[in-house]
Formats: structure tokens, sequence, C-alpha cells
């Protein structure tokens, strides 16, 4: 393989588990949101508006679940250069 072809391997290989990331991730996090501010809200007394509840619109959520797979990529570029640099034999015994 050629340089390139093994970053792009590297990086591929990690595509799966940031889409996986986002797409599990931002559903729970709404969802432990929508169940802990109220909670809190409602052990200290007070009955919170919808305005402190609805904070996040569907760009938002968007991006954040786009956020899983840039942070996969992001973290697989420096690996996968490594990768790239060396020998093939010395790449396959570090499997």
């Amino acid at each position: 393989m050629t340089p390139r072809q093994t970053v792009t391997t590297v990086v591929a290989s990690v595509l799966v588990t940031g889409l996986a990331g986002g797409t599990v991730g931002v559903p729970l996090g709404l969802a432990l949101h929508g169940a802990v501010v109220p909670a809190m809200g409602h052990g200290a007394g007070l009955r919170l508006p919808a305005s402190v509840l609805d904070v996040y619109a569907a760009p938002e959520l968007t991006a954040l679940g786009t956020a899983g797979l840039v942070i996969a990529v992001l973290g697989a570029l420096l690996p996968a250069g490594w990768d790239a640099r060396t020998r093939t034999a010395v790449a396959l015994r570090a499997e």
C-alpha cells in the first residue's frame, strides 16, 4: 500500500465508530438532559420554563451528530501518519 492508501484505510476504519457515536450519543444526551434538568429544578422547588428545557435546535443537533465523525477522523490522523511512515513488516507486527 502507498502511504496515502494507508492513511485512507485507517481513517475509513474509524468512520463507522464516529458515526455510531454521533448517532447514539446525541439522542441519549438529549434524553438525559430532558430527564436531569427538570429533576434538578423540581429538587430546588422550581418549575423551569420551556426556554430552559428546549435549548437545542435541529441545526445544533446535526452539528453535534457530525462532531462524532470529526473527532474520530481527527483522532485517527496521527496514528495513520505513523503507520504510513513505518515499514510494512513493522506495522503488521504491531497489529
